[in-house]
């Protein structure tokens, strides 16, 4: 038994959209059950994301500590952002964020994971890079505005953050997958044998 998540797609009899917003909106399904019966599914549709977990050369993780109002609590993340453009290259994606939040660039990129944050209820598919080869960005800082004008960046070791995780004490979605993916690379095959910054990506489709 092959143990791989499969495209499968069920028929839907109506669609309706109650909810659009800036970036992201709410939409209704009615969707037929195998039995045959037709149920409501509520989700939000989104463009997608990245995310960055950049280590330096002391084993140290960039970090970035942001207030999130959802669950009211500062929570400590790796660089992320939407999609912003249909078919954009995660890659390039995840270069701007790392940039605009950490003014910071890397040399070296991989693939750490893709997943889907909340399935159950929203359509939203991340990619996780691992980034190395740290240096500063040039030119002048990106201008932030709004919750990233009160975020904290920091440079934390990567057995820190591990232990963080485990005790229950760091929450983010993609900083727990990538700290643990990390970890589970090195433990493996090792990170060079990661997926090349440019794999596919069923997901979310891209243009090289």
């Amino acid at each position: 038994m092959q143990v791989q998540d499969t495209p499968e797609e069920w028929r839907v009899v109506a669609t309706t959209t109650p909810f659009t917003g800036n970036k992201t909106s709410v939409r209704t399904d009615e969707v037929v059950m195998p039995d045959g019966s037709v149920v409501r599914r509520d989700y939000q549709v989104h463009p997608g994301s990245v995310a960055v977990l950049a280590l330096d050369d002391q084993d140290r993780v960039l970090v970035l500590r942001q207030y999130r109002h959802p669950v009211r609590q500062k929570l400590w993340e790796i660089p992320a952002g939407l999609l912003d453009v249909p078919g954009e290259n995660p890659l390039h994606a995840a270069q701007r964020e790392l940039y605009e939040e950490a003014h910071a660039k890397a040399g070296e990129w991989r693939v750490l994971a893709d997943v889907y944050t909340t399935p159950g209820g929203c359509d939203e598919a991340v990619r996780i890079f691992l980034a190395r080869d740290l240096a500063e960005a040039e030119g002048e800082r990106y201008a932030v505005a709004e919750e990233e004008a009160d975020m904290e960046v920091a440079r934390i070791p990567l057995d820190e953050l591990v232990r963080g995780v485990l005790a229950g004490e760091l929450h983010n979605n993609c900083l727990v997958v990538g700290v643990l993916s990390l970890v589970a690379a090195r433990a493996g095959e090792g990170v060079d044998a990661l997926r090349p910054a440019d794999a596919p990506w069923p997901a979310r489709p891209f243009e090289a």
